[in-house]
This record gives C-alpha cells, structure tokens and sequence, in this order.
C-alpha cells in the first residue's frame, strides 16, 4: 500500500515538473514570436518613417514675366541667340515679386538657389516647344532646390541638417506662407529614372530594369528547374551520379550569392562577350543562384504526392511519362509555383552578383529592351544610400517600401496560386 502511494505521489510531482516545462517553453516560444515581431515593427517604422517624405515633392509656383530683355532673347526663333539666352533671370525676377529684402546680386544669386537646377531647363522647353509665349506671363511650377525640400520637410528634424542662410529660411518661410512653395504627391518618383539631382531621381529606370531581369530569370529558371526536378525524383536511376548531383544541388543552395556574380563575370562577360550591365546577364546570373531553390522545392512538392496515385494511374495501364505529366505534375504544380515565386523574390532583392557585372553603373534612361543599360531596384538602393546629399535617404527609404511592396506582393500571389490550384485527396 505505501509502495503504490509513494509511486502515485512520484507520478503526481513528476507531472508538475512537466507542466511547469511545458508552460515555460510556450512562455519561451511566445517570447520569441514576439521579439521577432517586435524587432520588424521597428524596421518598417524607421523605412516608413524615413521614407514617406519620399513621396512628398516641394515646388514652386511661379508668375514668370517672360521678357526678351531680360532674357537677352529677342528671336526665340534664332537658334544662336536661343543658345545664348539667360532662361534663370526671369525665374530669379518671379521670386524677388515674391519675397522681400532681396536686393543686389548676392540675394539674386541666393534667390536663385532655392530652385532646382533644372528649373531654367524646363523654362528654356516650354519656350522652344511654343515661342509665342515669349513677352506674355506664365503660370508655371518647378521643383524646389533639395536643401529647399529638406528644410520644408524635415526643419524641425535635428538628424537633418539645413544647409540654407538664415536669410533663405526667411525667404523660404515667405513663399511658404504665400503658398508659393507647396508639397504634393511626388510623381516624378515613379516617372523618372536616376538623377544626380534628388528632386528627380526617381525609380522607373530601377522598376523597369527588375521586371525584364526578373523575365528572363523566371523563363529560364522555372522550366529548367521543374524539369531537372522531374527527371531527378522520377526517372533518374538511383547510382552514385544522382547521388553526386543531389549533394551539388543542395550545395548550391548554400553558396553565397555573389560567387554567382563571379561566375556570371567569368563566364557570360569574359569569355561570351555579352554587355555589362544589361538585364539579359543579369537575369542569367539571378538564374544560377535561383535554379537550386526551384529544382529543391519542386522535388519536394513531387515527393508530397501520395504513391497510390501513381499507382493508380499505372494500374490503367498509363506509362511513366503519362503518369507524371497527367498526375503528378498537376498535384505537385501548387508547390512548384510557390517554391519558384519565393526564389524569384529572393533573386529580387540581391545587390551583390549584380554588382560584379556591371548593373551598379548610373543609369538616367529607362532602358527599352534586354540588352539596354540598366539597374534594379537593390542596387539603385544602394546607390542612392551611399550619396553625401541629404536628400538620397528618403529616396532610398522610399526605394526600400517600393522593394518592400514588390517582395509582399509576390509572396502574396504564391499564397494565392498554392490555395488556388491545391488539390486535395
């Protein structure tokens, strides 16, 4: 009777340590779920809180006076003399219209600072596309100078520093109370390619760059790793080669990226010749470092597939390659797609194989083909955070949330294909 009592009491104290285990490792496991989400929560504060002003622009709204004495432009027509023209003197008049104590060269060539540096260019092409306008009054609206925008933005940010005169934050406080100087919604970000200017910078050029690299990865990748998948779980025999071929795949998975870029460099430019920093290299590259991502998801989706259905379709008298055409490749493709769009959206963010190959280069033009010049959105990032102008954080921020959407989207889809297409059994 004693025996049975200390065995039950044993028992009893024995299930107290483990439920006092159990609760603490769920104490532990929640813990770290919530440091986990507590540390992204920080992340995307800083990007967005950075970054939103990237979507804000600063401009000008200006009454120009365009008169040909001024602007040393009597014939707008005169080729030389429209070479010649002063296209800033009526912009800098505008502003002294608008702000006082601004009187003398020095104020004029201050005045003249709170403008973009392409302000007279854009004046100079409203006048060659219409010379009528010439002698008339225009309402017309440009870009504020980057340290205008900052100052506009972020005056009261001490992370920021204004590199305006006092005399120019008066002025700039001027016009902003006028309503001369103004924030909206920055179209020029999604408009432009790169620009040494920050007010017209933007990231169509990088856009543009990564969806044609991300075609030519996903053309070649998806069919070649599907295929190599198929050929190695269903058909290849089981000797040292396949075994050799398996360890090599699964190898690659874990070689660092930019040893890709050194093959990519060594290979596709040194010995094949083909252009630096074009979005045919780039998406060849991305191909060789995606392909073991795709060849192991796409076996595992294979091997998910329940054998009596392979066996079903074999007891019909199906042969092997009906079997895994009309079977099993249908019920694996949900994994297939998943495995491929999370490879593809890791190929998406990489920066460093495609440094090695050029596509680091500054790019103003919005490339139009494969084998134009171009960049993508991880290396416009990185350019853009390693410039001095203080204007380059919130347009690589802003860069970071357009890279941010990209990479939720895709991942959304691949939720939605794998729910979409899943069969079950």
């Amino acid at each position: 009777m004693n025996n049975a009592m200390s065995q039950k009491e044993i028992v009893r104290k024995s299930l107290k340590r483990r439920y006092r285990k159990e609760q603490r490792f769920k104490f532990y496991g929640i813990l770290a779920i919530v440091i986990a989400l507590s540390a992204l929560v920080i992340l995307f504060a800083d990007i967005i809180g950075k970054g939103y002003t990237g979507f804000i622009k600063t401009t000008v709204t200006l009454e120009v006076q365009l008169d040909p004495e001024v602007m040393y432009l009597e014939d707008p027509t005169d080729a030389e003399a429209f070479s010649m023209a002063d296209f800033k003197a009526p912009l800098v008049v505008a502003l002294e219209n608008q702000v006082s104590d601004a009187k003398g060269k020095t104020a004029q060539r201050a005045l003249g600072q709170l403008l973009n540096t392409y302000a007279a260019n854009q004046l100079r092409d409203a006048v060659k596309a219409d010379p009528g306008i010439m002698g008339t009054t225009q309402t017309m609206t440009f870009l504020a100078h980057d340290d205008v925008s900052v100052y506009v933005k972020h005056g009261d940010d001490p992370t920021y520093t204004v590199k305006l005169s006092e005399q120019q934050q008066a002025w700039v406080d001027q016009l902003v109370e006028a309503g001369v100087i103004e924030n909206s919604f920055n179209d020029v970000f999604f408009s432009n390619g790169d620009s040494r200017e920050p007010a017209n910078a933007g990231v169509l050029g990088a856009i543009v760059g990564s969806l044609l690299t991300m075609l030519v990865t996903l053309l070649l990748s998806f069919p070649i790793g599907v295929a190599a998948a198929i050929y190695l779980e269903e058909f290849a025999p089981q000797n040292k080669l396949t075994d050799f071929i398996e360890v090599n795949i699964n190898n690659l998975a874990a070689v660092p990226s930019i040893i890709f870029g050194l093959l990519g460099l060594a290979v596709f430019i040194n010995l094949f010749g083909m252009p630096r920093s074009v979005p045919v290299v780039g998406g060849l590259v991305l191909t060789l470092m995606t392909l073991p991502t795709i060849i192991i998801s796409s076996r595992a989706a294979i091997k998910s597939v329940p054998p009596s259905i392979r066996e079903a379709a074999e007891g019909i008298g199906a042969s092997k390659m009906q079997v895994v055409l009309h079977h099993v490749l249908p019920l694996a493709l949900p994994g297939m797609l998943t495995g491929s769009i999370i490879g593809m959206a890791q190929a998406l963010g990489e920066t460093a194989p495609l440094l090695l190959i050029g596509m680091v280069a500054f790019i103003v033009d919005v490339p139009d083909g494969l084998f134009d010049s171009a960049t993508v959105l991880p290396v416009q990032i990185f350019l853009w955070a390693g410039s001095p102008e203080l204007a380059f954080i919130e347009r690589a921020s802003a860069a970071i949330m357009v890279l941010l959407a990209f990479l939720i989207s895709m991942n959304a889809i691949a939720i939605w294909l794998r729910r979409r297409l899943e069969r079950r059994w």
